[in-house]
């Protein structure tokens, strides 16, 4: 009789233990060399030439790394490789890592380790790399941080500025050292406040200085300089703050009483009109407040204020709006915000009028609905400009209407609610400001942004970083040819507008006149020699060997062929034992 061998079983146990091994199928990984020359990504950005600069020396080391092969520069951009010192005003790893990561291979770091974006750098390509950290030695430094203030004022103005500053690092700096803030323009020295600096952080000073002291009207730039310390790093002690003195009176806004509208609308107005913008309002019956220091202003300022503006904003209880609409005769946008119908009002595509062609690029069916819409006086005269319907159904009415008696031109508004536009951002904060940009220019007979195409979006920006510019022309973006006057003289540029409208320039570090070819676009924009890279910080980065320069490389069993083949051999060398023995 026939019988089970063990060599049978055993063949039966090693078929079934891989078939096993297959339904499992468990996961390794395995180093996968990418190319035997690495990618080296080195910091460009302006803290490696700083004070205790490390540039020559990670210059050597990535060349030395690189055996010839490809070296990209990042910092505020990614770049190729060339020599020059480095000059981007940002350390930002995230976009190069990426870029490297999805060329393949080998990937090196050099830096100084004084990273801004580490938070946002994947873990496990930062894991994988190669990092080489040229650490700065430590130095103590004092600087500016900041500063703010009113971009635009009135000659009869007073400038109030808010300064920021600060130290940082460690070495030669003590408690309680002091310092004088001074404020300069043209070589001219306009004020100066004694402060005394942190131990480290930053605290701020408040500085006033009456606007008559600036030596002539128009666009200046102010130098806000710490002197009287002495730290290890001058360039970054002073910064730049652009503002334009006005001669002609501002627009006003008063709002009695204030609300989330006519904040919205002061915000929005100075913006695009360009003008000085006062705004006054009256929390209380019977008293005015100015609107960013809330001291009490007398009601014959107010309304000498008011009389003697080209452009007055009325926003507010209708009642009161109508007592100070009389005696003026500047242009008014009258804005009543309450006695309306309640409801969702959407605002929907302008009917034919004189601006419908510049509102007919606007989403109105993305924007959020107005919360009520006041009824308007009768007036054969005016011209709707907006109209709502209530929850898209029913009869339209108009929100928006245009009149001009004995040269005073109007604009009244019904609408509560517009603020939201502004407040989602995106596209809605695009339509109302181009609501008000439109209705601010033909209040003004054309001159709101004294025809201006396009606007800086900040008019100073640090070193190593470029200007943006906002496209706020009335129809498309397009590209658009700037003279520009520097410390290096003149030179011609051009501003490619994207589909968003913006564009960017970078320029040398000093002040710069700009003037558009065939427009009224015109201003002044300044290039600090300040950075936040020459302030001394702490690295993000340390230095690691990596992985070598391999990847990760995930494997399964069933990626295995052997396995197969082992599973199959030993059932057929089975079936074929047992045939041999006349086993079923």
């Amino acid at each position: 009789m026939r019988r089970l061998t063990l060599g049978l079983l055993l063949l039966r146990a090693a078929g079934i233990l891989a078939l096993l091994l297959l339904l499992w199928n468990p996961v390794t990984s395995r180093a996968v060399s990418g190319g035997d020359r690495p990618l080296v990504l080195l910091d460009a950005s302006l803290s490696m030439a700083g004070r205790g600069s490390v540039w020559r020396a990670a210059l050597d080391t990535a060349r030395a790394l690189a055996r010839g092969g490809v070296i990209w520069r990042f910092g505020d951009r990614v770049a190729a490789f060339d020599s020059t010192p480095p000059g981007d005003g940002a350390s930002r790893l995230a976009p190069g890592l990426e870029a490297a990561a999805a060329r393949g291979g080998p990937i090196v770091i050099v830096s100084d380790g004084e990273i801004t974006d580490r938070a946002a750098l994947p873990a496990d390509l930062l894991r994988q790399a190669r990092l080489v950290v040229l650490a700065r030695p430590a130095f103590f430094d004092a600087f500016i941080a900041g500063v703010e203030g009113p971009r635009r004022v009135e000659a009869t103005d007073t400038i109030r500025l808010k300064v920021s500053y600060g130290t940082a690092g460690k070495g030669e700096g003590g408690r309680g050292m002091r310092g004088t803030i001074v404020v300069s323009t043209e070589g001219r020295r306009l004020a100066s406040q004694v402060v005394t600096l942190p131990d480290s952080g930053v605290l701020s000073a408040e500085l006033a200085l009456p606007a008559s002291r600036i030596p002539h009207p128009g666009w200046s730039t102010l130098d806000v300089r710490l002197e009287g310390v002495s730290d290890s790093e001058p360039r970054d002690d002073a910064r730049a703050f652009v503002l334009e003195v006005s001669p002609q009176p501002a627009a006003v806004l008063l709002a009695a009483p204030p609300s989330w509208e006519s904040r919205f609308l002061a915000r929005t107005l100075g913006d695009v009109a360009r003008l000085p913008l006062r705004a006054y309002v009256q929390a209380e019956a019977g008293r005015w407040r100015d609107a960013a220091t809330l001291a009490p202003v007398a009601d014959a300022v107010v309304r000498r204020a008011a009389q003697q503006a080209r452009l007055v904003a009325l926003v507010g209880d209708p009642a009161t709006l109508v007592g100070l609409a009389a005696p003026l005769s500047g242009a008014l946008l009258v804005w009543p915000t309450s006695g309306g119908r309640d409801g969702d009002w959407y605002v929907g595509p302008p009917p034919a009028s004189p601006l419908a062609g510049y509102l007919a690029g606007i989403p109105w069916d993305s924007l959020p609905p107005a919360s009520a819409v006041a009824d308007l006086p009768a007036d054969t005269t005016a011209v709707p400009v907006l109209q709502a319907q209530l929850a898209r159904r029913g009869v339209s009415r108009p929100v928006a209407v245009l009149s001009e008696r004995r040269g005073q031109r109007r604009v009244t508004l019904t609408a509560t609610g517009l603020w939201r536009w502004g407040f989602r951002g995106g596209a809605s904060d695009v339509a109302y400001r181009t609501l008000v940009g439109v209705l601010t220019d033909w209040l003004l007979g054309g001159e709101a942004g004294r025809g201006e195409r396009f606007v800086p979006v900040t008019y100073e920006v640090a070193n190593g970083l470029p200007l943006v510019w906002r496209w706020t022309g009335k129809s498309g973006p397009e590209d658009a040819v700037l003279t520009l006057r520097g410390p290096t003289g003149a030179r011609t540029d051009t501003l490619h507008f994207d589909a968003g409208g913006h564009a960017e320039l970078r320029l040398a570090p000093g002040t710069h006149r700009y003037a558009a070819a065939g427009g009224g676009d015109r201003g002044l924009v300044a290039v600090e020699a300040y950075s936040d890279e020459w302030r001394p910080a702490l690295p993000a980065l340390a230095t690691q060997p990596g992985l070598g320069g391999a990847r990760r490389e995930s494997l399964t069993l069933r990626d295995r062929w052997w396995l197969f083949a082992i599973a199959i051999a030993a059932f057929a060398a089975e079936w074929a034992w047992r045939r041999r023995q006349g086993l079923p």
